[in-house]
């Protein structure tokens, strides 16, 4: 079965930087979507950033400038490289995937990464 694993989450001060790794394993399609979103308590959870298996990305605007989104196919891996973050970026931090970036659905998602900035 497909799993992602989210790690790198963490405690900060605000202007620091994280990055987060998602790693995904048991995933069979040829083509891929994968997503980061956020997830503050009482609210729905915030679409960040995604990137397909053709490298192309997409970023929200809340978030463009400061944080980017990568890959590393041979490792099953996608990234979230946050720079000076703020105390609004505090929240629970999901990756997902799904075989393509058009619809905004995801059908796998990990179990979440906390990123608390301060």
């Amino acid at each position: 079965h497909v799993q992602l694993v989210e790690s790198g989450g963490g405690s900060v001060q605000a202007g620091e930087s994280l990055r987060l790794s998602c790693v995904v394993s048991g995933y069979r399609y040829s083509t891929y979507c994968m997503g980061w979103f956020r997830q503050v308590p009482g609210n729905e959870r915030e679409p960040l950033a995604s990137i397909d298996s053709d490298g192309r990305t997409s970023v929200a605007d809340s978030v463009k400038g400061r944080f980017t989104i990568s890959q590393n196919n041979a490792k099953n891996t996608a990234y979230l490289q946050m720079n000076n973050l703020r105390p609004e970026d505090t929240g629970m931090y999901y990756c997902a995937a799904d075989e393509g970036c058009t619809n905004g659905f995801y059908e796998y998602w990990g179990q979440g990464t906390q990123v608390t900035v301060s």
